[in-house]
Formats: C-alpha cells, structure tokens, sequence
C-alpha cells in the first residue's frame, strides 16, 4: 500500500483541482457546516439519542427504515462529486473558547483531535452521497472501514489561526466509497494547505448487520476521472499489499539476508554461540521500546450506532505512539499515518488495550507501530480491532532498533515496508508544530 508522507505542499494537481473547482461553485449554505454542527448532524440523519439510556429505543426505531434500502444499485439515483462536497470550520482564531480542546501544552494543535474531526467529517460526506430527499432519517448505516493515508504539507498548525476542512467523494463501489479530505489553515487573507487524506467507508443496513448499496457516481470532468481512477488503483493496491503480507508470505530474499545480517552484527564476537547476544553501539533491543495503555470505553466515546468512535481509537493510538516515540529519541514530529484498517467494531463497556513500540528506524526516522485489542468485562476473551502505522521524525539521529525474535523480526521488516513507501524523504522544519 503507498504510504502518505509529509512534504511540502507536493500536493498532486489531479488531486487538488477537482476540489478547488467544487469550492468555487460550491455556495450552498447546506453543505457548509460550522465543527460543532457535524456530529449534530450526524445524529439528526440516523435518528441517534443524545442521551445514553434512549440509545436501545432510537436504535429499535431504525428497524422501520430497511424498508428504503435498494434491492440494489441500479435502484438508485446517480450522484456527482459535487453533491457531497462538504466544508466544515473550526474557528480556532476567531472563537478562542474552542481552543482548549485542540491545545498542547507546547501551545500547538492536538493531531490526534484533528483525526477525530477527520472521522466524524468522512462519515458526513458519504450520507451527503446518499441522502434520500424524501426521508429525514438515512436508512444506512455508515462506517469507517480504513484510513488509507493522510498526507501533510509542511505548514505550521497554530491554535490561534482558524482552520477549515473541505471533502468529497471520489470513488464509489457497490457498497464502499472512498472519500477526499483536505484541510486548511489560515494564513494572512488566505487558507494555505494543510493535509490531504483518504478515507475507505462502508454501508451497512439500517442495524448495522449486513451490507447495503450505496448510490454510483458520475463523472463530470477529467479531473473527476483522474481521482476515480486513482480510486481503482488505490483498491488494487490495497489488495496486492495484503496479499503480500508477511502473516501470509514469507520475506523476500532482501529482507532475509537484512534480518541476517542484523543477527550477526549482534552476536558476541568473544563467544562462538549463537546464543550469545549483545547489542551494537547507539542501538536498543527492540523489546525495551515498548509502552501499554488501558482505557475503559464509557458511552460518552460513543459514536451515532452506540460503539465506540472510531476517531477516539485512532486518537488514543496516536497519542500513545507518539509518547513511545517521544520516549525513545526526543521531541517526535508526525511525518506519515497510513492503513489504519477497522477489523472489529468495539463495544461501549469494552476494556482497550493499546500496545505501541518502535518497529523500525533510520536517520531521524522512527516507526511505530500501535496494536489494538478490547476484551469485554465478561469473558475477558481479548480480541484485535485494529493495527495503526505513524511515522515520527526527530530532530536528532535516533537509535537504531534491534529485533532479537523471529516475531520481531518479522514486525521489524513489516516497519521496514511502511517506511520505505513514503513518497519523499523529509526535511524537518522548526516552525512544524503538529503534535499530540
């Protein structure tokens, strides 16, 4: 899978145009949404309670929809690009109460809380797709499947300077869509790139039980094209990625005399053993790089279906990765988050276990790697839900990371190809101010 990486506003034309298109024809005031206003939204199109102890009954109520669900995808109207299209503000600079929300102490914005709002943004943009003019309630069920990958330029993110996020879909399945985000910082008279992100999201039907069809796209510009097309080839990649994974294949011929080599530059020269182990110089076992956190999920981290909101797990795991981080070589900067893959949805009650360590380093580079399991209060059975990938960047060189197992050494190659997909090498900049 092709990794996001942070440069500097290397944005693609193919990518930034159709959107810059839809932002000068977009001035319907019913797609433009202030930040507060999208969860509100959310819950207003499925019928969702705020109100923890009605959640069973707004629930019950949603059985009544499926009778709006196609029987399939011809049965529904084509959409274009431009009827998703979605602005949203976050008025950091103009509404300074909101700032304590995205604030760190370093007095820069809060990367994880800028994941949340992508979460919650993407969902939005896709029942904009499918919104039924002729009920008030969607009968789908719309959920986050896979953050594919976020791109950042290089910009500075200050807490006192209002922000504005915009998006679209661009590809569309029979039940899955994929959607363009793209978020703005203001700076002087003008709203500067910040970060480009893709989003995979899935229908399910009105319980969130089963699939459901979602409405096909038109095209209406070779710009639109271009993105559908890169939509194909980001699902083709998806697949080939998968299919190569190291829990399914074994390593490469490069990546088995890497992980040897690495085994003999930690054998004790004074000892003809193979048992013997002793690290190099500026190196650290892979084992000591680890930290663990535990959460307990209360309804307030629900979501609009009564889980847990996927934007809280990916907050909590970035926020962990960039203590491991933090922990391991200094001051960390986010450089690359990618293929964030929702495998089970987690429970409100659950107890989330996060697990985060250093897989892979080079240069200034730190890879981490965040595990994600949840076991119920009940049976204690510990299940996975989700694996995230960040990229960090310190301002010093870092140690270098030795895996001592076969486990480790398979994580450590698993980092490897995380990090060797970046787009582009990184030039750290001290004004870059992104931080948990």
């Amino acid at each position: 899978m092709r990794r996001a990486a942070l440069r500097l506003c290397t944005l693609s034309k193919g990518l930034l145009a159709p959107s810059r298109g839809l932002t000068q024809e977009s001035q319907n005031p019913e797609n433009v949404f202030h930040i507060r206003e999208v969860r509100d939204k959310l819950r207003e199109i499925v019928g969702a309670s705020t109100n923890w102890r009605d959640h069973v009954k707004a629930m019950e109520e949603r059985k009544l929809l499926h009778s709006f669900l196609a029987k399939s995808q011809k049965g529904l109207p084509p959409r274009t690009m431009k009827d998703s299209y979605i602005e949203v503000f976050l008025p950091l600079g103009s509404q300074p109460e909101l700032r304590e929300k995205y604030l760190t102490v370093q007095n820069t914005v809060r990367f994880g809380r800028i994941l949340e709002d992508l979460d919650s943004l993407g969902v939005l943009i896709c029942y904009m797709h499918n919104k039924i003019h002729s009920a008030k309630m969607s009968p789908l069920s719309i959920v986050t499947a896979l953050v594919d990958k976020i791109d950042m330029c290089k910009k500075n993110l200050s807490p006192e300077q209002d922000i504005k996020f915009s998006g679209h879909v661009s590809w569309v399945g029979k039940t899955s869509m994929e959607v363009k985000m793209h978020m703005f910082q203001l700076h002087g008279n003008d709203f500067s790139p910040v970060l480009d992100a893709t989003f995979v999201m899935v229908a399910r039907d009105s319980e969130n039980k089963g699939p459901a069809f979602v409405n096909p796209l038109i095209l209406e510009s070779p710009e639109e094209e271009e993105l559908f097309q890169q939509g194909e080839l980001n699902k083709g990649r998806r697949v080939a990625f998968s299919s190569t994974s190291l829990l399914k294949m074994a390593p490469t011929a490069e990546e088995r005399t890497t992980i040897h080599e690495m085994f003999l530059n930690t054998l004790d020269p004074k000892t003809i053993s193979f048992r013997s182990r002793v690290l190099p110089a500026n190196s650290v076992w892979m084992e000591n790089s680890k930290l663990k956190s535990l959460d307990i999920c209360h309804p307030q981290e629900r979501n609009i279906f009564n889980r847990i909101f996927g934007g809280f797990l990916m907050r909590k795991a970035y926020e962990l990765g960039w203590a491991t981080a933090c922990n391991f070589g200094g001051r960390p900067f986010i450089v690359a988050v990618d293929d964030i893959m929702f495998q089970k949805p987690v429970e409100v009650g659950s107890l989330l276990f996060l697990s985060a360590q250093v897989c892979f380093t080079q240069g200034n580079y730190i890879q981490v790697r965040v595990h994600s399991e949840v076991a119920s209060l009940q049976d204690k059975e510990h299940m996975t839900t989700n694996v995230f990938h960040f990229t960090f960047m310190s301002e010093k060189e870092v140690p270098l990371v030795f895996p001592r197992t076969y486990g480790e050494s398979m994580l450590y190659l698993d980092g490897q190809r995380h990090f060797k997909s970046m787009s582009a090498p990184v030039t750290l900049k001290r004004n870059y101010v992104v931080e948990p």
